[in-house]
């Protein structure tokens, strides 16, 4: 690597060049052992970074696609002024460091503004607007979050709506904060409608008049929380369906966003570099990935719509965008590299992309090959956790690909594969390309669930070279390390499929349906079974114009899946595979389908006629079949006991 000054601090990320292996790795842990020591909270990290580039842009931000040559910009001296004005602001509300402000907000710069703004003063609680008002309002609760950041009534997002239903039954909500997005159109006046006086019993306040009652001058040490102290909620384990918030502190997010800055390097998040979010700031990547981290080191971040890539007109222009804008890199998860390659760049001058980072989800291999083959733009595979900030690996972005792997691990962050017993208890560290449990240690873990009942498995001692035991994080994926440092993906204990005993990988059968030219992405999950407990079946959705049966699929795939075990008893083609906020796929979802399908088929198989069946994802419970018929239900009842999901017989 090239010289590095004593510590990673302003003027040191211009030495950087981006990481190319594991011992690049080491030779920076050598010579600097905590990035985070030197900063105080994420205000600081802000702050440090905006110092390098003053008057450089820090945001820039359109409302609508069409409108992107007319984005406003933001330098950083503006930026980090708003940040403080909204921590003061809340301070004047009376926010102290275990206070929570809860922000239900697409992608805005107000967003950032609160987001930080709540980080300097107490806890900042992104959550998911298209979580429906009973669960937005158990979210606020277990909190204790005082204030809420929403849209304003007039913005036509039903958020209003929600938000009103949500706190209706909490006194602890004081006051709601609304936000109008149509401030930043082009030709905007920037005058708001006339806001009613109250959400329910709490105060409504204009979040950015108010805001700009308050002094900008960054704020002093004194009046900002340390490395230690609680910066943020997020919800976690969204994927199945029962959200549990994750408590984040400062360490947290500083560590991972210096990490992250440190493997990246100067050429993709430095002064002058441009990393383009897509992706909700409700999910940790909008907030550390295409937020912290850039700015930390004095980069600039292209904020594309509040809706991100869900935007209609979004991807079809991304490539304009890319090129008007001198995108240097943005991230993704497999639906969003899928769709882009509907319309793969023609004519435009990407020569400033340098990379693509692809997490949260694996890439199929197929259609990594495809996305590099047909945009000459260079794929990183990475992967995080929100338990340990955002990001723990990654393809080094100066060294070797190895497709299908999740990369070398980052600096100051140390990752083991474990072998455990059936009881989950350690027995060793796993041999080179030996499978096993991936555990996590370093600065940017968090603390711990807000709810301690979620803690269950979640963390295991492990002993050092001491023979001393240590806390670490249990990830619950199953992977591999090679020679070389690189991790690889095996599958997640959760999501494994088990059949008679015997586990099968989802990813297989994925990786061999995605092959498939026709296929766009694919999906594996278990369907339940009576006496195998679980058969694999498969989903897939097709390249636009594409045509394939799902027997050529069955056939296609069989082919090339080793083990017979594996072969998918079935192939179902969906327009569009279901998806979460972040754009995961949403297998939960495709198992609801596989339970509503075998009680039908049972159902006929006994003669009882269904009038009523659907299946739910409860928090507590896991899936839950409802069902109702107009005779033989007693015949029904017992054909469904020989199932593992719960059933409960519905009203007529």
């Amino acid at each position: 690597m090239d010289s590095i000054e004593d510590s990673l601090d302003i003027g040191t990320w211009s030495n950087l060049r981006s990481i190319a292996s594991l011992d690049d790795v080491r030779a920076l842990e050598l010579v600097q052992p905590s990035p985070s020591a030197s900063h105080r909270s994420t205000y600081d990290a802000l702050a440090r970074g905006a110092a390098r580039a003053p008057d450089q842009p820090a945001l820039t931000f359109f409302v609508r696609p069409e409108d992107h040559e007319q984005a406003v910009v933001w330098t950083h001296r503006e930026w980090l002024a708003h940040i403080s004005q909204a921590a003061r602001f809340f301070r004047r509300l009376g926010m102290r460091r275990n206070d929570c402000v809860a922000l239900l907000l697409p992608n805005l710069p107000e967003t950032h503004w609160a987001l930080w703004g709540a980080e300097a003063t107490g806890i900042a609680f992104p959550i998911n607007a298209w979580l429906e008002p009973p669960m937005i309002a158990e979210l606020l609760r277990a909190s204790g979050a005082r204030w809420v950041v929403t849209l304003a009534p007039e913005s036509g997002s039903g958020l209003w709506d929600k938000v009103v239903q949500a706190i209706e039954w909490l006194p602890q909500i004081e006051a709601v904060l609304v936000v109008q997005p149509n401030r930043h159109l082009a030709g905007a006046d920037g005058v708001i409608a006339t806001l009613p006086a109250r959400c329910g019993h709490a105060e409504v306040l204009d979040f950015v008049r108010v805001i700009e009652t308050c002094d900008d001058e960054p704020l002093v040490e004194s009046d900002r929380p340390g490395l230690g102290d609680v910066a943020s909620y997020f919800c976690t384990g969204g994927t199945t369906g029962a959200p549990k918030i994750a408590v984040r502190t400062h360490r947290t997010e500083v560590a991972n966003a210096l990490q992250l800055a440190a493997v990246l390097g100067a050429d993709l998040l430095g002064p002058g570099r441009s990393i383009l979010c897509g992706l909700p700031l409700f999910h940790v990547n909008g907030q550390i990935g295409t937020g912290l981290a850039p700015w930390s080191a004095g980069g600039h971040v292209v904020l594309a719509t509040p809706q991100g890539y869900r935007t209609p007109g979004l991807l079809p222009r991304f490539w304009d965008i890319a090129a008007r804008h001198r995108i240097t890199a943005f991230s993704g998860v497999p639906t969003v590299y899928a769709a882009l390659l509907q319309a793969p760049p023609a004519t435009q001058d990407l020569s400033a992309l340098k990379v693509a980072i692809c997490g949260a989800a694996p890439m199929p291999a197929e259609l990594f090959h495809r996305f590099q083959r047909e945009t000459g733009i260079r794929l990183l595979e990475g992967y995080g956790l929100t338990e340990a900030g955002c990001v723990s690996t990654i393809t080094p972005p100066g060294g070797e690909q190895r497709v299908g792997s999740i990369g070398v691990r980052l600096p100051w962050q140390r990752l083991r594969v474990i072998l455990v017993d059936e009881m989950a208890r350690y027995v060793r560290d796993a041999a080179t390309d030996e499978v096993g449990v991936l555990v996590v240690q370093g600065e940017n873990l968090f603390r711990g669930y807000l709810d301690p009942a979620h803690e269950r498995d979640l963390w295991i001692d492990l002993p050092d070279a001491c023979n001393v035991p240590s806390r670490w994080l249990d990830t619950g994926d199953l992977a591999r390390v090679d020679a070389d440092g690189y991790h690889w993906l095996v599958g997640r204990k959760k999501e494994l499929i088990i059949r008679g005993g015997h586990n099968i990988d989802p990813k297989s059968i994925e990786e061999a349906l995605s092959a498939h030219p026709a296929v766009a992405l694919a999906a594996a999950v278990g369907r339940p079974d009576a006496h195998a407990g679980e058969l694999p079946v498969a989903y897939a959705q097709l390249r636009p114009g594409a045509s394939v049966t799902p027997e050529e699929l069955l056939a296609f795939a069989s082919q090339r899946i080793a083990e017979r075990a594996a072969w998918p008893k079935h192939v179902t083609l969906l327009d569009a595979l279901p998806t979460t906020a972040v754009g995961k796929v949403f297998k939960p979802g495709l198992v609801l389908r596989e339970i509503e399908s075998v009680c039908r088929e049972e159902s006929a198989a006994c003669g009882a006629t269904l009038t009523q069946c659907r299946a739910r994802q409860d928090p507590k419970l896991g899936p839950v079949l409802g069902w109702a018929t107009d005779g033989n239900a007693g015949l029904l009842a017992t054909r469904l006991a020989a199932y593992t999901f719960r059933t409960e017989l519905l009203g007529a």
